[in-house]
């Protein structure tokens, strides 16, 4: 088969600080910007330098390949402070939902039970101003919380007028009545809202940062820097280890060491297949990819295994309880190597100083050597979430616990200016010290925020009576408690659905990215089809988990 020749004249242009064709590129480096010409015929601008190059179809695909490279490259991230703006919207996100859910409930009598109104609520106002946020709404971020958080008070205020109506009670004894309130001490929503929203959080990226209208600022960084995509991927092996089966063994139940290891191991086989998919599928169908993110051969699903095999094994040797220490440990003694040896260099530049990728540990020396970073990540992890099941069954309880774990996340910040001043700035590419205390002291910020969103709901909960709002606290002892447990089950919730099965919703968000760059040129898509494409590739993968969970299917086979 004889390929048709075409002719490709490609443009080196200087970034001139606003979006170009393919989108800006998030510092001064050059932007690329590709034409196919039918013939040699035509004359370029002055003011660029054009290089006319003879390819076939198979090179067209290639360069294709090398553009979608070129654009998630050489990125520099942004700044902690809009990083922090960001930190509230998916709170309120799930304030604003249970709060509608509330009014809902007082002004029909009865709580929303009816699937299709609930799956459309759910995702409107869940997922869909995240997809806002990242994309079209980028450059006003600061606003978006502002607006939330003042929607979310319109509603409260309109719930505690009507109670006010209907029976005076001074607002001091709802307060009392808010305090002495006894929780389920068995279940922590805020544990599964955190872990499903790293988890949608992931899934929006991964797509998004394809499209030009998701900032390049917000992907992952080369070397240095702290992009939305850096704290995604830490964030991913926090949420994992919060609920890992050290954490979640009963200490009067304890089992065999040799036993609960097995099992770790056994258990990991499904991400060692979904690692080796992955692989083979990216490198067969020439999928784009960036090499330094975690080297030739290498990918997450291999990252996430062998970190539990790691932490499983040191868990079998240490106390679980003393898991902060061996993260300590691992995090400053790994940064002592990148600083005192040539290790850092090695990452960076490979072991000819000119980014060789000869042989297994060269060619993925980014995704090897961040495994010490990772595990790090894990192990600290592994002791806040032994903090997190302990017994609590108050409003005041967890409340304490709440500001104890705000406090813990200043300390790290303070510690994080210190190693950013002292050791090496934060790099998700080496997973360094830096990165591990930002990565440790977001989450733990992100997760109080999300307690404290539960705990306004159970305020709100007692303004309305035989209300309930799914995946959120509920009150054991309050008098309509059979009522509220009655109706939560009844209503079929996104978070719930998410989940149950949590690997699927990330697999199939991986399936469907690439699906959607082969079929679409995402790097030209303009801002309305941009959005269409995101919210239907989420709402899709959204639908498949609601109708599994209504159906009660969990597919996990380990």
């Amino acid at each position: 088969m004889v390929a048709r020749n075409v002719f490709a004249v490609v443009s080196l242009e200087r970034c001139s600080g606003t979006a170009s064709r393919v989108g800006h590129c998030g510092c001064c480096n050059p932007s690329l910007s590709a034409r196919t010409w039918g013939g040699v015929s035509g004359s370029a601008p002055r003011n660029q330098l054009w290089f006319v190059l003879l390819i076939s179809e198979e090179g067209s695909r290639m360069s294709q390949k090398h553009l979608k490279e070129a654009f998630v490259s050489n990125l520099n991230g942004t700044s902690l402070l809009e990083l922090s703006l960001g930190t509230p919207l998916a709170p309120l996100c799930l304030l604003c939902r249970g709060l509608l859910l509330l009014l809902h409930c007082q002004h029909r009598g009865k709580p929303l039970r009816s699937r299709p109104p609930a799956l459309l609520l759910d995702f409107g106002v869940l997922v869909a101003p995240l997809l806002f946020s990242c994309t079209v709404l980028s450059s006003v971020l600061f606003l978006v919380p502002a607006i939330l958080a003042a929607f979310c008070a319109g509603i409260f205020f309109t719930l505690y007028r009507q109670r006010q109506r209907d029976s005076r009670v001074p607002f001091r004894q709802i307060v009392r009545e808010f305090q002495n309130t006894y929780l389920d001490p068995d279940y922590v929503p805020a544990i599964t809202v955190f872990r499903v929203y790293v988890n949608v959080l992931t899934s929006i990226s991964i797509l998004a940062v394809d499209f030009p209208q998701f900032p390049r600022r917000y992907a992952k960084a080369e070397t240095y820097g702290t992009g939305v995509m850096d704290l995604g991927v830490g964030a991913f092996i926090f949420s994992n280890a919060l609920v890992c089966p050290e954490v979640r063994q009963k200490a009067a139940v304890p089992q065999p060491k040799c036993s609960s290891l097995a099992k770790q191991l056994f258990a990991i086989w499904p991400l060692v297949v979904l690692g080796v998919g992955r692989f083979l599928s990216v490198k067969s169908i020439g999928y784009h990819e960036h090499i330094s993110e975690y080297g030739v051969h290498w990918n997450f699903f291999f990252t996430l295994a062998l970190v539990r095999i790691a932490a499983s094994l040191l868990l079998a040797i240490f106390p679980k309880n003393k898991s902060w220490i061996v993260a300590v440990t691992v995090a400053v003694l790994y940064q002592l190597l990148l600083n005192l040896t040539s290790l850092k260099t090695f990452v960076l530049h490979g072991s000819d100083g000119e980014d060789s990728r000869t042989g297994f540990l060269n060619a993925n020396r980014e995704g090897l050597l961040s495994l010490f970073g990772y595990l790090a990540i894990y192990m600290a992890s592994v002791q806040v979430g032994l903090y997190l099941l302990k017994r609590r069954d108050s409003v005041k309880e967890w409340m304490g616990a709440a500001c104890l774990l705000l406090l813990a996340a200043l300390v790290l910040f303070v510690f994080l200016h210190i190693s950013q001043a002292h050791a090496d700035p934060v790099s998700r590419r080496m997973a360094n010290l830096s990165y591990c205390l930002w990565v440790i002291a977001y989450c733990l910020t992100f997760f109080v925020s999300f307690v404290v969103a539960d705990l306004v709901l159970v305020f709100t909960k007692l303004l309305v009576k035989g209300s309930a709002v799914p995946s959120c606290w509920r009150a054991v002892k309050a008098p309509d408690s059979r009522e509220q447990r009655r109706a939560e089950a009844a209503h079929v919730c996104l978070i719930a659905a998410i989940n149950k099965n949590q690997l699927l919703f990330f697999l199939l968000a991986n399936v469907m990215t690439g699906i959607v760059n082969v079929m679409i040129d995402t790097i030209h898509s303009r801002a309305a089809l941009t959005l269409c494409i995101l919210h239907l590739y989420m709402f899709l993968n959204c639908f498949v988990m609601y109708v599994l969970h209504a159906k009660n299917i969990v597919l996990k086979f380990w």
